[in-house]
């Protein structure tokens, strides 16, 4: 039996969304987004679906390494690694999602900037 989508977890809903976005299907992944889901990270900040799922599109990430996801309520905690090439790093992320009226509501993203900042040698 399929799970009706008023009855999906917070959790459900932010892994749907990744699993979206690791697919590249930006259709899908938009319709798990508030028009003006609001998304801070240590580079960027957006305040529009589209414009962020444009930039999160052109990074071409490769696959998350998740470690560990707690949920509690309407928030969504996943900690996890991703191994870029360019720059060449190993970064530690740490995102907190916030889910309303089973849309993503916000996304902040802490991480170490250093590697995408730093100057070239």
């Amino acid at each position: 039996m399929q799970k009706n989508e008023s009855a999906k977890s917070a959790k459900e809903i932010v892994m749907e969304y990744l699993q979206a976005v690791e697919r590249e299907d930006f259709e899908s992944a938009r319709s798990y987004l508030k028009d003006d889901v609001s998304y801070v990270s240590p580079l960027n900040s957006f305040d529009n679906a589209e414009a962020y799922l444009k930039y999160n599109f052109s990074l071409h990430l490769p696959k998350l390494d998740i470690k560990k996801i707690f949920a509690d309520g309407n928030d969504v905690c996943i900690f996890h690694e991703t191994t870029l090439a360019k720059p060449p790093a190993t970064v530690f992320t740490s995102i907190l999602v916030h889910v309303d009226g089973w849309k993503i509501r916000s996304i902040r993203v802490l991480f170490d900037p250093r590697p995408f900042v730093q100057p070239k040698r």
